[in-house]
């Protein structure tokens, strides 16, 4: 078999005149190479580097094995090269994929920061349902997945990480003109006899619900978006349990601490992998979640159109 390191030997003689400049190119000693093209010779059979006091040139059968080293040479270049280009873009590259809320209020602090520190990132973000998370960044198709939980959270493939961002606490929405609408506080069993706008029967979310209630809530409309959901509330239809991040502004609603049982989902990013950029990202997503914690821990959630 061809040794492709014999032939970049000789090519390299040839283009230095000297077993020392090819030594000096390879990063080993002269007598290092004086020994490979020894064993060279050995392998082929006949006499391959002619040495003289001022260096070294090659015989015909030397230089017709240089002739297929400088073909090796020009291919490791050509070959590293594009491997840099390969590796620069890849370095640049973020594929995020994230649910609906998180899209609204965590990514968009943390791309304006990362847009800042690292201008050259190549960005692709696309829209997943949480579940899908863990496997399409086990699947190398999403370097970061935004995902939130309700509950125990999965156990991921092997490589996958899990960074935990935020715990999103629940809320109760409610029409601004229930009996219950000034309460601060509230707690399922006060709305057990409801009607109830929940999320669509199969969710995560769903089930967290009808686990937690020690009821069956009375369906009045089912939805797969906490917008929805508010909105609905407000035409004074029914009442609804959604998370504090969904939370907006509602004509017709108030939205009030749940009290008991204190329910919640986590939302976490998922990496695999040790890629810089990636972690870079994440970690910016840390601090918002942080900051918003934080926010929520001075202003206890309660609107404030109906304050007692």
């Amino acid at each position: 078999m061809v040794d492709p390191g014999q032939l970049r030997l000789l090519a390299l003689i040839r283009a230095h005149g000297s077993l020392a400049g090819a030594a000096h190119e390879l990063r080993v000693t002269p007598a290092a190479v004086s020994g490979q093209v020894a064993r060279a010779e050995s392998d082929w059979g006949t006499a391959l580097v002619v040495r003289g006091p001022r260096g070294a040139r090659l015989t015909g059968a030397g230089a017709i094995l240089a002739d297929a080293g400088d073909a090796v040479v020009a291919l490791g270049e050509r070959a590293e090269q594009q491997f840099r280009a390969a590796i620069g873009s890849l370095s640049r590259r973020l594929r995020i994929g994230t649910f609906q809320a998180a899209a609204e209020h965590l990514l968009p602090p943390a791309l304006t920061a990362l847009r800042h520190q690292r201008p050259d990132a190549e960005l692709t973000i696309i829209e997943i349902p949480s579940h899908r998370g863990l496997p399409m960044v086990a699947e190398g198709e999403l370097d970061v997945a935004v995902i939130a939980t309700y509950g125990e959270p999965p156990a991921g493939p092997a490589g996958v990480r899990r960074q935990p961002l935020l715990t999103d606490p629940m809320v109760l929405c409610l029409p601004d003109d229930h009996r219950l609408a000034r309460r601060r506080r509230l707690r399922l069993a006060d709305l057990a006899d409801e009607p109830w706008i929940v999320i669509v029967a199969g969710h995560a979310a769903r089930r967290q619900l009808d686990e937690a209630a020690g009821f069956t809530p009375r369906v009045q409309f089912e939805t797969e978006n906490y917008n929805v959901a508010q909105a609905l509330v407000g035409t004074g239809i029914g009442v609804t349990l959604l998370s504090r991040l969904t939370v907006r502004p509602t004509p017709g609603a108030v939205h009030r601490e749940l009290d008991a049982p204190r329910l919640s989902r986590e939302i976490a990013a998922v990496t695999a992998g040790s890629d810089p950029l990636a972690a870079h990202f994440v970690a910016l997503l840390g601090q918002v979640g942080a900051d918003l914690s934080e926010a929520w821990a001075d202003c206890p959630f309660v609107d404030d159109v109906t304050r007692t």
